[in-house]
């Protein structure tokens, strides 16, 4: 008897501008986002949340997750306004990237073009939104709450 062809997994095609992963453990991510919700994961057994989302565990080596929605504010500790991009994202530029710390776990992402980089300061408050493309790739950003 034949085995079936195992079915490939391909919505990380979906993320950014470039796909550099195709089929990951945490593909349900691109559903989120899909969803307009950027989620991270959380072990159920010792609660270490994860973001970029994760399914297996560094501190007690399981792969028993739970996907929670980042809905709340972070802390911006740090940015930088790129003039140079890796391929695929040359046509974005100008932009800004910065890490928005949130307590469990910090996210790396992009500024929102709609913030005024003259108005962006350490320690202000931002909040992470899932946005689509133009060509519909999805991508999450940080927006003033």
């Amino acid at each position: 008897m034949a085995k079936q062809k195992k079915e490939l997994d391909v919505r990380f095609k979906k993320f950014g501008v470039v796909p550099f992963t195709a089929t990951t453990k945490v593909n349900d991510f691109i559903d989120y986002l899909e969803k307009g919700i950027v989620a991270g994961t959380q072990c159920k057994d010792c609660g270490t949340k994860f973001f970029p989302p994760k399914v297996d565990c560094h501190k007690c080596l399981t792969s028993n997750v739970d996907w929670f929605e980042i809905d709340n504010t972070g802390k911006l500790i740090t940015y930088s306004t790129l003039q140079y991009a890796p391929v695929g994202f040359e046509k974005d530029l100008p932009y800004t990237i910065a890490v928005v710390d949130f307590g469990d776990f910090k996210v790396f992402g992009r500024l929102s073009k709609d913030l005024d980089i003259n108005d962006v300061k350490i320690g202000m408050d931002l909040k992470v939104k899932a946005v689509t493309l133009e060509n519909g790739q999805l991508l999450y950003e940080f927006v003033k709450p």
